[in-house]
């Protein structure tokens, strides 16, 4: 019993091993303006899911799409094997599944939660002790399965009502939702007649001011990409970021690459998005390998976003996630095949940060101050 054990835990740890390999291939190819802004928008489709596993998905979906086994390059929705059978279709035969990361929980009781070092790890059937609180928290990970829309048949699959657009316009309620959330931050938010006022930026971020200040002479689309932007600069940046003070190109990817996954979770087009090129910023971080700055940053941008997102009361595209499927029940006796996401809900002040232009400016800028 213990050689069959010992064999179980050496092959899941191959996978792991595998899957991790994969991943990294993954982000290395990620060295383009043009290959980030394609993946962060293939990530606001599946938005619930880690940045890791989006990418994860992508790639072996990509595989089986060159391989005749799936008919699009792009999947449409994943879920595990009994969420597809919940929902009334079943895995065709010869259809791989895409290896995931999914997360192992254990329980963890304490008589004084407050104190964090008295956490226990409950044993498996081991009752709760009178006075002590329970907590489940994740301590590994484990490799699981999902399958596309594609690779599935049976009941016909129910389709969300999606945002469709005019060139140049702005996705109903965007602009006030975003500006609320700039405002529930501290910031008041500004319009500015035109790019002189403001350094020549399209959008300005002022933290002595509290100000987030976006130019008028600029369409509605690109007015309410550009609040995205320093919305994302108000959520993820303020003058005790250590890392992106000293490298204003994270701070900088990280704000329009959180505007990109915005828009194109209301269904606009964002070919014209100002993305640096990843292998510029990330090469210069000083300490760190460029793949584990692209993962980082991946996944801060996701969890922002989707924050974001979690609070606009706008029409969105889908989420990767089956309509009908309750991720967060799965049926009894059924593991999860993802992970459970935690929500970035902490607000940090924004330093005074200048959202490019679309052309460099001329004159002096406004000292910047970023962080991660």
């Amino acid at each position: 019993m213990a050689t069959t054990r010992e064999q179980a835990k050496a092959a899941r740890e191959a996978k792991l091993d595998e899957l991790h390999e994969r991943l990294t291939g993954a982000v290395e190819q990620l060295v383009s303006g043009e290959d980030w802004a394609r993946a962060l928008a293939f990530a606001a489709r599946f938005r619930t899911r880690s940045f890791s596993n989006t990418l994860l998905i992508w790639e072996q979906h990509q595989g089986a799409f060159e391989a005749g086994l799936v008919p699009e390059p792009f999947p449409s929705y994943v879920a595990g094997y009994r969420q597809w059978q919940g929902l009334g279709r079943q895995v065709q035969k010869g259809q791989p599944g895409y290896q995931i990361l999914a997360p192992v929980t254990g329980r963890f009781a304490s008589s004084t939660p407050q104190d964090a070092e008295s956490w226990r790890r409950l044993g498996k059937g081991e009752k709760l002790r009178a006075g002590e609180v329970v907590r489940t928290k994740m301590v590994g990970v484990r490799p699981a399965y999902v399958w596309d829309a594609s690779q599935t048949a049976g009941d016909p699959i129910p389709e969300p009502p999606a945002p469709k657009l005019l060139e140049g316009e702005a996705p109903a309620g965007l602009w006030e939702g975003l500006a609320a959330q700039v405002e529930a931050a501290g910031f008041t938010v500004l319009r500015v007649p035109h790019e002189g006022m403001i350094h020549g930026a399209n959008g300005m971020t002022d933290y002595t001011a509290n100000t987030v200040a976006v130019r008028e002479n600029m369409g509605p689309a690109a007015q309410v990409k550009t609040l995205a932007h320093e919305l994302g600069h108000v959520l993820l940046h303020g003058p005790d970021a250590e890392d992106a003070r000293q490298h204003r190109g994270i701070g900088e990817v990280e704000a329009e690459s959180v505007a990109l996954m915005v828009g194109a979770a209301h269904g606009m087009d964002t070919t014209g998005y100002t993305i640096p090129y990843v292998s510029t910023w990330a090469a210069r971080v000083d300490g760190k390998e460029p793949v584990e700055v692209v993962k980082a940053t991946g996944e801060r941008v996701r969890k922002t976003a989707l924050t974001i997102l979690d609070q606009l009361d706008t029409t969105q595209i889908a989420d990767g996630t089956p309509p009908g499927l309750d991720r967060e029940a799965p049926h009894r006796g059924q593991q999860r095949s993802e992970p459970a996401h935690e929500r970035t809900t902490s607000r940090r002040p924004a330093a005074s940060v200048p959202e490019p232009a679309a052309r460099p400016a001329t004159g002096s800028v406004a000292p910047v101050e970023l962080g991660l």
